[in-house]
C-alpha cells in the first residue's frame, strides 16, 4: 500500500458547493483558488445554477442522496486535508453534509454560509438557516459570513462597524461555532476592509486597503476556499485568514484584466500565476 509520505506532499482540499457556469463563483471559483494556492482540488456539487455576472436565472438542487454518493466516493479514495462548504441549497443537503462530516471527520472544515448571490437572488430558503445553525455550524472549524449573512445567522441586524462585527462574531461562537470570521467588505470603512476573527478564545483584526473595483463576483467563495487551502498547508487559523484576505484583495485588483461578463466583475484568482513577475 502506498502512502502520502511515499508519493507526494501536495494536500487535497474538497469544495462542496454550487456550480456557476460563468466561472465567477461556486465550485469554479474554489477550484481556481485551490490551483493558485498549490493544493489539489476535489469537488462535490450541491446545486446547478443558470447564472452569469448579471444574475441567477435558474436553480436545480442536487438530490441529497446523490450528494451523499459524491461525497462518499471522494472520501473513500482521496485523503482529504480540508473541506470548504459553500452553497448548500436545502435543509436536506445540510443534514446530509452533517452526517458525512461526523463519519469522515476531515481535519479542517470552512463554511461560507451562502444565503444570496451577489445579484441578490436567494440561494438558501429562510427556513433552512436554522438547520444550518443547528446541524452544521458546530461541526466546522470556521464560519465566514459577510455582514448580511452574519446578521441572518444570529437573528440580528447586519453589523455595520468593526465593533458590531466583534459582537456578532462572539455571538456566533456562543451559539456553537468553533470560530467565526466576519468579513469586512460591507462594514463602514472607506479606506480599508477589516475582517474580524473570533478564534474561539480571542478577537483578531486584519486589514487590507480597499480596491476600487466596483461590484465584484466570487469574493466570499474565494476567501473561504483560500482559508481551507492554507489550513491544509499548515497555516494556523489567524495566519490563514490574514493571508486569504490579502489573496482576495490581489484577486480583486487583478480582476480588471478580465473581460468575463457585463455585470459584477469576477475576481481573478489565477492572476498572479499568469503574471510573469509574480508567478509562483
Amino acid at each position: 500500500m502506498t502512502t502520502r509520505a511515499t508519493v507526494g506532499t501536495v494536500r487535497n482540499v474538497l469544495s462542496i458547493a454550487g456550480s456557476d457556469p460563468s466561472g465567477g463563483a461556486g465550485i469554479q471559483a474554489d477550484l481556481k483558488t485551490f490551483a493558485a494556492l498549490g493544493v489539489y482540488g476535489c469537488a462535490a456539487i450541491t446545486a446547478l445554477t443558470a447564472q452569469n455576472t448579471t444574475g441567477v436565472f435558474g436553480l436545480f438542487p442536487v438530490p441529497a442522496e446523490f450528494l451523499r454518493q459524491q461525497l462518499d466516493a471522494v472520501f473513500a479514495d482521496v485523503p482529504i486535508d480540508a473541506v470548504k462548504i459553500g452553497m448548500v441549497g436545502s435543509a436536506a443537503a445540510i443534514r446530509t453534509l452533517a452526517a458525512v462530516l461526523r463519519v469522515h471527520q476531515p481535519p479542517f472544515v470552512v463554511l461560507d454560509p451562502v444565503l444570496r448571490a451577489t445579484t441578490g437572488a436567494r440561494l438558501l430558503a429562510t427556513d433552512a438557516i436554522a438547520t444550518l445553525c443547528d446541524e452544521l455550524l458546530p461541526l466546522v472549524t470556521l464560519v465566514t459570513p459577510n455582514a448580511s449573512e452574519a446578521g441572518a445567522l444570529v437573528g440580528e441586524n447586519a453589523p455595520r462597524t468593526v465593533a458590531d462585527a466583534r459582537d456578532v462574531a462572539a455571538l456566533l461562537v456562543q451559539r456553537g461555532a468553533r470560530a467565526a470570521l466576519i468579513t469586512g467588505g460591507h462594514l463602514e470603512d472607506d479606506a480599508h476592509s477589516v475582517d474580524v476573527l473570533h478564534d474561539g478564545i480571542r478577537i483578531h483584526l486584519t486589514s487590507v486597503e480597499r480596491v476600487p473595483a466596483g461590484d465584484t463576483h466570487g469574493t466570499g467563495c474565494t476567501l473561504s476556499s483560500a482559508i481551507a487551502a492554507l489550513l491544509a498547508r499548515g497555516r494556523a487559523l489567524p495566519e490563514a485568514c490574514a493571508e486569504a484576505q490579502q489573496f482576495v484583495a490581489d484577486a480583486i485588483e487583478r480582476s480588471v484584466d478580465l473581460t468575463a461578463g457585463e455585470g459584477a466583475r469576477p475576481v481573478h484568482q489565477l492572476g498572479r500565476l499568469w503574471d510573469p513577475e509574480t508567478r509562483l
